[in-house]
């Protein structure tokens, strides 16, 4: 696209009092809206992120919050999800063009946050919340599409063996798969961009922020006072995602109590050191991408055009889950390398 062309699009989509757009090309804007250059997969750079940039600048425009967008990629990847259920091919091309909008929402919602700082905990809870609706909904549907077909090279039909299938790859590989890979990038971005860059947090960062929010008891239950509700439920439940993270990287753990204890902002790092951990760090965020959606949605997309949707879960639990522990091991090998800090 030329460059009067981005000024045209810039032009048309923002107000006039949205300062941060004014005298910035679309290629800037887009750059603007990366996490880092560092954790951003080719496809996303290419393709999901300018899309979602257009329609992040639209959505701007017209007054729309990233917590509706997100909430709208909830529903769009409930809907791919019952178009997953059909055999026929345009079902199947309709679930596949549906869970694309709900990924370009997912990429909105994030860079409509970054670029206007709008951040919210409740934000935060949706938008990890969004693919695990997108994909329970797939699960479902690959579970009732084949509930009554026979299992390959049998007559015995899946029955409660494809919800067993679909349960142990969803529940257990799914979200063990996406909740490390997360962290890692988290961690990742820690080093390069610092605390502002990074939600890199730590169970007893999230416990203490829970005890200094106002609460009150309802009944046997303990929300959060007034403004705070939504804080309250965000931080409750983060704490169990922390917790999770950091039983599963014990070598980091200790790392980073090593790093914190001589350096306890990123900004009091020195930047050789900053620099050596990104040089170790960086080819691991390849497996990262790839234990995250746009790998996982393209062997799900394969399977069901092709009618053997079944194949989906199994990628999970075999190959996505090699990458699993490949990936932690290195990582896990990597800060153990860090000695005497």
């Amino acid at each position: 696209m030329r460059k009067d062309a981005y000024v045209t699009i810039i032009s048309y989509l923002c107000t006039a009092n949205c300062d941060i757009y004014m005298n910035k090309s679309f290629k800037q804007l887009l750059q603007a809206s990366f996490k880092s250059n560092d954790t951003e997969e080719w496809l996303d750079v290419y393709f999901t992120r300018p899309i979602g940039l257009a329609f992040a600048l639209m959505w701007i425009k017209i007054g729309v919050t990233p917590n509706f967008v997100t909430i709208l990629s909830m529903f769009l990847g409930a809907a791919a999800g019952y178009c997953f259920i059909h055999t026929e091919l345009w079902w199947n091309v309709a679930g596949v063009l549906f869970m694309l909008f709900a990924n370009f929402c997912d990429s909105t919602d994030g860079q409509m946050a970054r670029l206007t700082n709008h951040k919210t905990a409740i934000g935060r809870m949706l938008d990890g919340l969004a693919s695990d609706v997108w994909y329970f909904f797939c699960y479902l549907a690959i579970v009732i599409r084949l509930w009554n077909d026979p299992i390959p090279f049998t007559t015995v039909n899946w029955g409660i063996w494809i919800f067993l299938l679909c349960s142990f790859a969803g529940f257990y590989w799914h979200a063990r798969q996406c909740q490390l890979a997360d962290y890692y990038r988290q961690i990742h971005l820690y080093f390069i961009k610092g605390e502002e860059g990074s939600e890199l947090n730590s169970s007893a960062q999230e416990q203490h922020l829970l005890d200094t929010l106002p609460k009150r008891k309802i009944g046997p239950f303990t929300v959060g006072e007034g403004e705070h509700f939504w804080d309250y439920i965000f931080h409750h439940f983060y704490i169990g995602w922390c917790r999770k993270q950091e039983k599963n990287t014990p070598e980091f753990q200790r790392f980073f109590r090593e790093v914190k204890e001589k350096w306890p902002s990123a900004a009091d790092m020195p930047q050789e050191f900053r620099q050596a951990f990104r040089m170790k760090s960086l080819p691991l965020m390849k497996y990262t991408n790839i234990l995250t959606h746009n790998t996982r949605a393209t062997v799900l997309f394969i399977a069901c055009l092709i009618n053997l949707p079944y194949l989906y879960p199994i990628f999970e639990i075999t190959v996505l889950a090699a990458i699993y522990y490949y990936m932690k091991y290195r990582h896990e090998t990597m800060c153990k390398g860090f000695k005497n800090i």
